[in-house]
């Protein structure tokens, strides 16, 4: 029996759990040069460079949206292959 699903489909949420992913570690990478400075002891980065940092959490949210958006597709998917 064939398998219906091909390998190199996108199925719902995998934009989004992707676009979640770059959004994540932007705000990782904006973290990280926000840090350096205070563990350097040089002149802090502005104040919306901490602002940027919140985009690791943004990024986390709309990876788990795409994740729940994923699941909700499989269910529906399972009940309409039921009998």
């Amino acid at each position: 029996m064939r398998d219906e699903t091909r390998t190199d489909s996108a199925g719902p949420g995998d934009r989004l759990i992707r676009a979640g992913a770059l959004v994540f570690f932007a705000g990782a990478v904006a973290t990280l040069v926000t840090m350096t400075p205070l563990l350097l002891g040089t002149k802090p980065f502005p104040t919306y460079m901490f602002g940027l940092s919140m985009l690791m959490g943004v990024g986390f949210l709309i990876a788990g949206a795409g994740v729940l958006r994923s699941i909700a597709a499989g269910r529906r998917q399972a009940r309409a292959a039921r009998p």
